[in-house]
């Protein structure tokens, strides 16, 4: 599929374009190929991850150039890379093995009136689902599937969120249009980008000792966990950024998800309940160029994370913000993943079967995309600052890309669960590192002179000191 393919195509690179505030005139730089029909389904998560790699790549060209003031880098959109990296987790194996992608309680569950879903990937929220249902800890499958299959799907929903757990009912897309956090989630756009703090002078990017690498020299929080966030502050490690992943040691993490979406960074532990890990947080801080949060809205406001603290603290930060749900609505403080947006807003309906067995899309589209979008708004962001000064806000959610997805994206590509045979490999790579052995995808974000794999493998998570290089 080349460049000129025709406008229907290619017309979620011009919508996600527009919302991160670009010059339509650039998308005339973007070039389109790789083999055609990938991600297959009935709603268009081709079009969606193509457009989501597109803005990505072209934010990076256009940093590129106004860094070095050159003209604007060719960008390159190979579908290929885009379908491998949108199921990155699935093609990672460290020495051999595939990662674990569901544990046995996170699934689809029949109840009285339909269906449910379920996350218990992480043991707290095993253990909370466990507790709400009433069933002991040493429940498995069996127990939770009769205990399910008498309650109706949006009791369970709301018994097991108040006890902490994480439950969604299965909605068509008209009852989602209906509720009112799918109300109060179609009043957004699909993200926003604008200036926090408009007094802050014009911040110089540092020189750009390294050709290809427009984030070189720029420093980057990212307290982020599981898909979305991680990818995009993978894709800012690619171009040059150093970033440095801050947990909470008292939160458990998957080290397979860091195998896979750790490569380029470096990762600490910080206790910001605690005064030294405060003092810590705010050295970094004062070094900082970007934070990345994709903690639910109000997570981190405590420890003085709000966007407004931060830019008051330093002044021209560029802050990105991810969450589920977004900031409002009667869902917006809940805890939500890709599995559990897909299912409440419809998407999970619409790739059912027709017995109404409820379906996923091809990848967890929602969080890949989701996170390209974040990595283009803080590189969009980037630009401006050197351009006007500022501090700048990126807000972005998993239900607003689930409401694009629905809603926007022209049906373009090939309708149906069945696709083309695709062959990965060209589009994968085996490096060696303190994890072992890895294969893995390949970054799909390509302009001219941008380097195609990372600079450093991921290691193990929390092993390095909270300080920069």
């Amino acid at each position: 599929m080349g460049q000129g393919h025709g406008d229907t195509v290619n017309c979620g690179t011009g919508q996600a374009w527009a919302a991160l505030g670009g010059d339509p005139d650039l998308t005339g730089r973007i070039s389109y190929g790789g083999p055609p029909g990938l991600l297959p389904a009935r709603l268009p998560v081709g079009a969606l991850a193509r457009a989501t790699v597109a803005v990505c790549a072209l934010a990076a060209a256009e940093l590129a150039a106004a860094r070095d003031g050159g003209p604007l880098p060719a960008v390159r959109v190979d579908d290929g890379a885009v379908a491998t990296a949108f199921a990155s987790e699935r093609h990672l194996r460290v020495d051999g093995r595939p990662l674990t992608a569901f544990a046995p309680l996170s699934r689809f569950w029949r109840t009285a009136d339909g269906w449910v879903r379920t996350h218990a990937n992480y043991p707290h929220h095993r253990a909370r689902l466990l507790h709400a249902l009433g069933l002991p800890g040493t429940a498995g499958a069996p127990e939770v599937e009769g205990e399910l299959a008498g309650r109706r799907a949006a009791e369970i929903e709301e018994t097991v969120h108040a006890a902490g757990g994480l439950a969604v009912a299965a909605r068509r897309p008209e009852e989602w249009a209906a509720h009112p956090q799918g109300v109060a989630s179609a009043a957004h756009p699909l993200l926003t980008l604008g200036p926090l703090d408009a007094a802050a002078p014009p911040r110089p990017l540092p020189p750009a000792g390294r050709p290809g690498l427009p984030a070189d020299g720029l420093r980057v929080l990212d307290l982020t966990r599981v898909i979305a966030g991680p990818v995009a502050t993978r894709t800012l490690a690619l171009l040059g950024a150093e970033v440095l992943r801050i947990d909470a040691p008292q939160l458990p993490e998957s080290q397979e998800a860091h195998s896979d979406t750790g490569f380029g960074k470096r990762s600490t532990a910080l206790d910001l309940g605690t005064r030294a890990g405060r003092a810590a947080f705010e050295e970094l801080l004062a070094g900082a160029d970007v934070v990345v949060t994709g903690y639910r809205p109000g997570a981190l406001d405590r420890f003085g994370l709000t966007p407004e603290a931060l830019t008051e603290r330093r002044p021209g930060l560029v802050v990105a913000r991810l969450s589920a749900w977004g900031d409002d609505g009667p869902w917006g403080g809940r805890r939500g993943f890709d599995s559990l947006v897909q299912v409440a807003t419809g998407i999970a309906a619409v790739e059912g079967d027709p017995d109404g067995t409820p379906g996923t899309l091809p990848a967890q589209a929602l969080d890949h995309g989701t996170g390209y979008l974040l990595a283009a708004a803080v590189l969009r962001a980037l630009t401006e600052r050197t351009r006007a000064g500022g501090s700048f806000l990126a807000t972005l959610a998993l239900v607003r890309t689930a409401h694009w997805l629905l809603h926007d994206l022209p049906a373009v590509l090939p309708a149906g669960p069945a696709g083309p045979t695709f062959d990965p490999a060209p589009y994968l790579r085996e490096t060696d590192g303190p994890l072992g052995r890895l294969r893995h995808a390949l970054p799909p974000v390509a302009f001219d002179g941008c380097p195609t794999t990372w600079a450093t493998p991921p290691g193990p998570l929390a092993a390095d000191p909270p300080v920069w290089r």
